[in-house]
């Protein structure tokens, strides 16, 4: 919700959300030594039954999977010797040079290590950032590397560039069971270009690729798509897979009945979204910023409230939809308005047919929770995608803490947390480890919700 409203009534404080909402993707920073350690203790295990046996922790729930060859089909004999090149998310957001959330980080562990366990020649590589003009200091993956180590109780070496001698040279003393980790893949620009020859280079020294990054499965690039036409077998890491039994899996074969949740700022950015979930959802809930564009769209006056006037027709025509699928999409019945954007705002809380003139909807209000939460009773599977206000502000967070809360005691319910804000949501509200799944992939969640396909995925090993 915040970062629209605030282009018009404090560009510089949205700046600073948005930033920060950015940083925290896909997890927000963890907090307190216990529940790190903890974290790190189950983390791998706990990723590998899932993956294993398709299942959560919660109750014996059961999803559809992807057809695509996983690295868990993969036995030793497959591997032992073998080198492997890995694709993994390890953009971490960095302090400096201070890994300020190591997720992405913890998130490829489990692939990691099986193939090392397997005996595996590992090849690690990824992006940091976005570098523009070649390598540049403050991309490198330096700071990666001593994380790693810890994760994986044994040294990792890093190589000086993802492709040619500095990668080789090192290879050449590889011992089986061990991991390189090659130097960010975007400081060539042949990698966002999906360049066929920096996609052999990087290919040259391997046997097999593994995926495991899903926060760039939606970009077809040489590390994500253009390395598997010179290596085989191509196949997702657990990572990879785990996203795709649950976003692909349980949107496509839901247990019913299905609940989704979609918030964020604009109705623009999740256009693809709603219109995809209403042929599969029972009920779709709305919040954010969006929502006062339906409101809009109904006639009823929204202040200074965001608003897409553009899409007004758009958000007449998605209700209309709806109506004639026989989904009901649910609008909060009041709104938490402020004078200002701002922590230290006036706030009233007011129906949403009363918003006042220069007042700006910033959250739900407390009849619209109890509403959301009698629309979520009896749910099987949910799906959240965007908050519900700018719950960066203590004072407009309620509404979409009061969400996560929810969620997370809906102990016979599948709960899907679909990236981005949602996911920074939970982890503030400290109910991320109730949850059934988690994404790691902003933009790959949405276009995969969309049902879109993602060249990265497709370019896998059918199983």
């Amino acid at each position: 919700m915040a970062s629209t409203i605030a282009a018009c009534a404090a560009p510089v404080a949205a700046a600073r959300i948005v930033a920060g909402r950015r940083a925290q993707a896909p997890r927000a920073a963890l907090t307190g030594a216990p529940r790190l350690a903890k974290k790190e203790a189950t983390f791998s295990g706990k990723v590998a039954e899932r993956v294993a046996a398709v299942k959560t922790t919660r109750a014996s729930r059961t999803v559809a999977t992807m057809a695509k060859k996983s690295v868990g089909d993969l036995t030793k004999a497959d591997l032992e010797g073998k080198v492997v090149f890995v694709r993994a998310d390890l953009n971490v957001p960095l302090d400096g040079d201070t890994i300020s959330d190591d997720t992405r980080i913890r998130a490829a562990v489990p692939t990691l290590k099986y193939l090392v366990d397997n005996g595996a020649k590992v090849l690690l590589t990824s992006h940091l950032g976005r570098p523009k003009k070649g390598p540049e200091d403050k991309f490198r993956l330096n700071p990666v590397q001593p994380r790693l180590t810890e994760l994986l109780g044994q040294t990792v070496e890093k190589a000086d560039d993802c492709v040619g001698a500095a990668v080789t040279d090192k290879l050449a003393t590889m011992k089986n069971g061990s991991v390189l980790l090659l130097e960010n893949v975007r400081f060539y620009p042949e990698e966002e270009k999906n360049d066929p020859e920096f996609a052999k280079k990087l290919a040259a020294p391997a046997d097999i690729y593994v995926n495991d990054a899903f926060g760039t499965a939606h970009r077809a690039h040489a590390s994500t798509e253009g390395v598997t036409k010179f290596l085989s077998p191509s196949v997702a890491g657990f990572l990879l897979q785990k996203e795709l039994d649950y976003l692909d899996g349980a949107v496509s074969n839901p247990k019913k009945p299905f609940v989704a949740i979609v918030g964020g700022s604009k109705v623009s950015s999740k256009i693809g979204v709603i219109e995809s979930l209403l042929s599969k959802c029972d009920k779709i809930i709305l919040g954010g910023g969006m929502i006062f564009t339906f409101y809009k769209a109904r006639g009823l006056a929204v202040g200074s409230s965001l608003v897409e006037e553009d899409k007004l027709p758009l958000a007449k025509e998605l209700e209309e939809k709806a109506k004639a699928m026989g989904v009901e999409i649910v609008l909060p019945t009041d709104v938490i308005v402020a004078d200002k954007f701002a922590p230290d705002a006036n706030t009233q809380v007011v129906d949403v047919n009363a918003i006042p003139d220069g007042w700006m909807g910033l959250d739900i209000g407390p009849k619209s929770i109890e509403l959301l939460k009698d629309t979520l009773k009896g749910a099987k599977t949910v799906i959240w995608n965007g908050p519900m206000g700018v719950f960066e502000f203590a004072a407009f967070s309620k509404g979409t803490f009061a969400i996560a809360e929810e969620l997370a005691g809906m102990s016979d319910c599948i709960t899907i947390i679909g990236g981005g804000d949602s996911v920074a949501a939970v982890e503030k509200a400290g109910v991320a480890e109730k949850m059934s799944h988690i994404s790691t992939g902003g933009g790959a969640s949405l276009e995969l919700l969309e049902g879109k396909v993602l060249p990265g995925v497709a370019a896998l090993d059918e199983a």
